[in-house]
């Protein structure tokens, strides 16, 4: 998120003319870019990972092609895609369409208890689908079946709770608003892409 905003200013600045240090801004997003492309993907998972030097998944990957910081098709985003799509048991943080925010048995995150999946993570992953689905149409399908899955999650108003548990029981915090805009925005990209 840091290369996000530091492009989204040099794009506002360029937008808006606004004075700016163009270089030195472009300098450290592209410096940051570098960085995350040599260690941020680790070739022994296949995969974008949590942390440099781990290879824990983190379910925020998924956002790296809707920030346009890496191309939905990108060999590695599709690895990554892979990846995330296994099951926990296998590795993976999907489990029955719902997508887990991380590996709570690879990650301290130094909360007690039990994680749910998180549905702004899933809508994520719905979306990632649909943008690599451009280039690899089995992609596509496989977003469509998570959204109508994810549908099923909703409650008799349409309302998700920030986490579903294991049973489908709503967890965490309700209504939360970042998973319906993640619902928006990942509806969006699917029926335009679906046409």
């Amino acid at each position: 998120m840091c290369w996000v905003a530091v492009d989204r200013g040099i794009r506002l600045a360029d937008k808006r003319s606004f004075p700016a240090d163009r270089s030195r801004w472009i300098a450290v997003r592209d410096e940051i870019y570098e960085e995350i492309m040599e260690r941020g993907f680790s070739t022994e998972r296949g995969a974008f990972v949590q942390a440099y030097g781990e290879d824990a998944l983190d379910a925020s990957n998924l956002m790296m092609p809707l920030v346009f910081f890496v191309s939905p098709s990108d060999r590695r985003m599709i690895a990554t895609l892979e990846q995330t799509l296994k099951t926990p048991e296998n590795g993976g943080l999907v489990s029955n369409s719902l997508v887990y925010r991380y590996d709570v048995s690879k990650t301290d995150d130094g909360l007690s208890g039990e994680e749910g999946t998180f549905n702004i993570c899933s809508f994520w992953l719905v979306e990632a689908l649909t943008r690599a689905g451009r280039m690899h149409p089995e992609k596509l399908e496989q977003a469509r079946l998570i959204f109508e899955k994810m549908i099923g999650y909703a409650n008799h108003l349409g309302l998700y709770a920030e986490e579903t548990g294991p049973t489908g029981d709503a967890l965490g915090n309700y209504p939360q608003a970042f998973t319906h805009l993640s619902l928006i925005s990942a509806a969006y990209n699917l029926d335009r892409t679906l046409g």
